[in-house]
């Protein structure tokens, strides 16, 4: 099982008062490399970065991170292809057939996939492509134009464009069994009956200290592993309401570190899991006070890097795990 981070970078960091995490904080670097053997690019492979303009490609921040890993003996999750969010405004605001907006998709694939051929193991092909109610996600310009079918169609063009890579389903709200969770799983089953190059099912595992710990995350892990699929945690944070002064309580500390045992416990629980990524380490670059303005301190690293109760259950319980 790989263990891996979010690299900070694109997004929320654009506008915040610091330079690029990735390219000018070294120390920052130093702990990438020390603590993780798979990273994932936060922003840099998503749409809006890596293909601004209908006709050119920005791949250098992604690259710049690919090379890295390839530096630290560590692998690459790509993140990702098939998205409602931060795609491009000349892609949102564009006026294009049906047959245009497959072919623009069906280009980014293999553009970007193709660029990386090799280098991924791992690419969240669909990404949050289904409501709270289990629906397809309307706001997805590719489902809503050209149904759901396109879905299948991302996964053979991915396959097509680096055979080696194994190719996940990623979202967030399936940590506890309902109507999302069967509705992946229904996909899930559809997709492998036909022979759609489908490899693994992912919860980003993104939560609130305001709702319970996800206890029951290994038996849904399990409906796919079952299903022959590996699984993996693929953007885990754990945000919480912060005092008057913004700094946790001991007793707070001591409950997060307990939800992110209960996600690695339940990785690890399941044979197939096989990818176990936070959603950056440090509480420095984490996008959680921006989306989130009363919760924070979600990561398991302060600001200076000094790590908290979170980072040592999580040391602890993969050192019990290799016994």
């Amino acid at each position: 099982m790989r263990i891996g981070s979010a690299v900070a970078g694109g997004g929320h960091h654009v506008d915040q008062p610091y330079p690029d995490p990735f390219t000018y904080d070294r120390p920052y670097r130093k702990v990438l490399a020390r603590e993780f053997n798979s990273v994932s690019p936060e922003n840099q492979m998503k749409w809006e970065f890596i293909h601004p303009e209908r006709n050119r490609y920005n791949f250098g921040p992604a690259d710049a991170i690919v090379r890295f890993a390839r530096e630290n003996g560590q692998v690459v999750r790509g993140h990702t292809l098939l998205w409602h969010s931060q795609n491009p405004a000349w892609l949102n605001e564009g006026t294009f057939t049906k047959a245009e907006l497959r072919s623009i998709l069906k280009s980014h694939i293999f553009t970007v996939v193709g660029h990386y051929r090799g280098k991924i193991q791992q690419w969240d092909v669909a990404n949050e492509i289904f409501n709270e109610n289990g629906e397809y996600r309307q706001e997805n310009i590719f489902i809503r134009e050209l149904g759901p079918g396109i879905v299948a169609d991302a996964f053979r063009w991915a396959h097509q464009a680096d055979p080696r890579a194994q190719l996940f389903l990623n979202d967030y709200g399936v940590e506890w069994p309902g109507v999302k969770v069967d509705a992946y799983e229904a996909l899930a089953k559809q997709l492998l009956a036909d022979r759609v190059p489908l490899h693994g099912f992912a919860s980003q595992a993104h939560l609130s200290m305001r709702y319970g710990a996800p206890d029951q995350l290994a038996s849904v892990l399990q409906r796919f592993d079952d299903l022959g699929l590996h699984t993996a945690i693929t953007e885990l944070d754990v945000r919480m309401d912060l005092p008057e002064g913004g700094v946790p309580t001991a007793e707070q500390l001591a409950t997060q570190a307990t939800y992110y045992k209960t996600v690695l416990d339940a990785c690890l629980a399941v044979d197939g899991c096989n990818s176990f990524t936070i959603w950056g380490f440090t509480d420095k670059y984490s996008w959680v006070p921006v989306f989130f303005p009363s919760e924070g301190a979600a990561t398991v690293m302060w600001d200076d890097f000094a790590k908290k109760p979170a980072y040592y259950a999580l040391r602890d319980t993969l050192k019990a795990a290799r016994r």
